[in-house]
């Protein structure tokens, strides 16, 4: 690993504080009377989110915190409940916004989620602090490099989902100081070419 990439990387356990902040804050925006394409836009982007998220986490974290941990138990229960969440997942894939069950399904991911943060976040991850300690940054630079190699491949689907689950005032805002940072750059420009 590039030893830069891992000074630079956030430690192991604050990517997936990280990453569960995220996808808590995708499900925050979602509202059942939502247009339907901005629906499936927020499902996309906490659909992929966990994907990579639990890939990480059972490629690295978990297995670190097996060899650190005299029993497994707690990771187990967390792998256990990543295969309920693909399952919830590949089921909100095959559907479409307007289907009577997808706002329910949706939900019960959401319930899922949220009951697995609160316990990686109350008991698994302070004991990777304890028991990894300083390996927490080795692990961060892995789960960094491994996050853009599972990331990249999606690049465009992501740009997408983002454009479409931006709010219209957002959307404004970016655009206006988009304008108004090309004015800026054209006026000072324009003033350069007058003084030669």
């Amino acid at each position: 690993m590039n030893p830069l990439m891992r000074k630079l990387a956030p430690t192991a356990t604050h990517q997936i504080r990280t990453d569960h902040t995220h996808v808590l804050s995708i499900f925050h925006q979602y509202e059942t009377d939502t247009a339907p394409q901005t629906k499936k836009a927020l499902v996309n982007s906490a659909c992929l989110s966990l994907e990579i998220h639990a890939q990480l986490e059972e490629e690295i974290f978990y297995p670190a915190m097996r060899q650190a941990m005299a029993e497994g138990g707690t990771v187990d229960k967390a792998v256990s409940e990543h295969e309920e969440h693909r399952r919830l997942i590949a089921q909100l894939r095959m559907m479409e916004p307007t289907d009577m069950d997808y706002d329910e399904t949706f939900m019960t991911l959401m319930r899922d989620v949220l009951r697995h943060v609160a316990e990686e976040e109350t008991i698994l991850l302070p004991k990777a602090e304890r028991l990894l300690g300083s390996h927490l940054a080795d692990l961060g630079g892995e789960m960094m490099k491994r996050r853009l190699e599972l990331a990249t491949p999606h690049a465009g689907e992501i740009a997408m989902n983002g454009v479409r689950t931006m709010h219209t005032s957002t959307l404004l805002m970016t655009t206006g100081a988009v304008a108004a940072g090309a004015y800026l750059v054209k006026k000072v420009f324009d003033r350069g070419h007058h003084h030669v």
